[in-house]
Order: structure tokens, then C-alpha cells, then sequence
């Protein structure tokens, strides 16, 4: 069973790479013994801090941008594994929320998403097979007030890994999607009031207050879901395409 989860010779590609869920996945296939990890984030920095083993070709691009992806293309021959995993925060009820919110959270989360699979795709076809997984949500699942944009985008990105998963399946390519509950990363900081918390009564005290919805009493781990994503990513999950894992320590119940 060891050999199922090893990915020696592999490429994976994982955009969201420098910090929080993408971070994790590629410090866990790099322990796996993947030989080339393609990562993408606007985080330079952060990505070329990882300190990964193995052969690294970052990039600091917008996920969303076309052009990018186009150019990135020829580059990913070869590709076994991808990771749609970029992703923004936002809150706010949706008729107070300004379209130009609106679309910010789209072009990343959903339209980003998009151009990852798609691209990823067309390189698993010429390579002969592969595993992708999307990064969704559990607000994509369950409705949750005040998030409109985030959550309506994660619905989107799971349900597209579903038809790509319909429409690829012939070409021996597996598309899934994971839908996370509360995490720890650092999506939380982009919210004023997490901020505010945090200062005032430190960030494990926080995350503890906010789990309280959550069956199991606390957030999960960037590590925990880099096990679960690679489980999805590994020839472990062989018959497994079209699924929405969520993950959510029992919040959706």
C-alpha cells in the first residue's frame, strides 16, 4: 500500500502554493518523493520560502489570468496531478455587496479555478491520464449567511469538478473536489474583525470560539488536508472521480 501513495516521477501542479492548504500539499507529495512540484501564487516570496526537496518551478502569477496559463501551458508536459487550490476570502450579505466584490471573489476563486482544471486538462490528455482536485467549500454545500460571493463561487467549483469529471473520465483523468469546513490559514486575516480578535485575545483562543459550530471542537489543520487531497491525487483513490469530499469536522450535520 506504501507504493500507492508514493509519487516518485510524478509532476504536480498546485496554485495557492505559498502558504495555508497549498503549502501543505506540497510539503506532503514532496515527502512522497514527487520529482516536480509546478507552484503558483501571487506570494513570491513565500513560495521560493518552502524549502522543498525536490525540483520547484514557481511562479508569481494571477490564477486568473488567461494569458498566463497560455503561456504556462507548453511547460506541462508530463503533468500526473494538479491542485486547483487558490482561493480569496470575502464577507458581507449579498445586497450590500458591490458587484466589483462580487466579481474580485469570482475571477479568483471560480474563474481561477477554472483556467487551472482546464489547462490541467489539456496536459493530462497529451500525457495520457491524470488526477486534478479543486478546492471547494462547505459553504459551497451549506448555506451560510454572510458569505454570498465566497460561497456561491465554492457551489460553482464543485459542482464543475463534477462535469469535468463526466466529460474526462475517457481519458483516464479523475476530477474531484475537497469542501473544507473552518481551517486554520490565512485567509482568516483578510477580515477586519479576525484581526481585531486575534490582538486582543490571540489567534488559538479565537479559532476555538469560532469552532464552536463545528462537532469536533476545533479547526482543521493545513496537514490534515494535505493528507486528504493527497489520498485524492494518489492511484489510492483509483475509482473515485466526481466525489466533493467534505471535510468539515461535522459542521454540515
Amino acid at each position: 500500500m506504501d507504493d500507492i501513495v508514493k509519487f516518485a516521477g510524478k509532476t504536480a501542479l498546485i496554485t495557492g502554493a505559498a502558504s495555508g492548504i497549498g503549502a501543505a500539499v506540497a510539503r506532503w507529495l514532496d515527502g512522497r518523493g514527487v520529482a516536480r512540484l509546478i507552484l503558483i501564487d501571487r506570494d513570491g516570496h513565500g513560495l521560493r520560502g518552502l524549502g522543498l526537496s525536490c525540483e520547484t518551478d514557481c511562479h508569481e502569477a494571477d490564477v486568473a489570468d488567461p494569458a498566463f496559463w497560455q503561456k504556462l501551458e507548453p511547460e506541462l508536459e508530463g503533468l500526473d496531478c494538479a491542485l486547483a487550490n487558490a482561493g480569496i476570502g470575502a464577507s458581507g450579505v449579498m445586497a450590500e455587496q458591490s458587484f466589483a466584490d462580487w466579481r474580485r471573489v469570482m475571477n479568483v476563486n471560480l474563474d481561477g479555478a477554472f483556467l487551472t482544471m482546464s489547462t490541467a486538462i489539456r496536459a493530462m490528455r497529451a500525457s495520457g491520464g491524470g488526477s486534478i482536485v479543486v478546492t471547494s467549500s462547505v459553504t459551497g454545500v451549506k448555506p451560510v449567511p454572510g458569505i454570498g460571493a465566497y460561497g456561491v463561487a465554492k457551489a460553482g467549483v464543485a459542482h464543475m469538478a463534477r462535469i469535468a469529471a463526466a466529460e474526462v473520465a475517457k481519458d483516464n483523468i479523475r476530477v474531484n473536489a475537497i469542501a473544507p469546513g473552518g481551517v486554520d490559514t490565512a485567509i482568516w486575516d483578510s477580515g477586519e474583525d479576525f484581526r481585531k480578535n486575534v490582538a486582543a485575545h490571540g489567534r488559538d483562543t479565537v479559532l476555538k470560539q469560532m469552532a464552536v459550530t463545528t462537532p469536533r471542537g476545533q479547526f482543521a489543520t493545513p496537514d490534515e488536508l494535505a493528507g486528504e487531497i493527497g489520498f485524492l491525487l494518489s492511484d489510492l483513490s483509483a475509482n473515485i472521480t466526481g466525489s466533493v469530499l467534505v471535510s468539515d469536522g461535522g459542521y454540515s450535520l
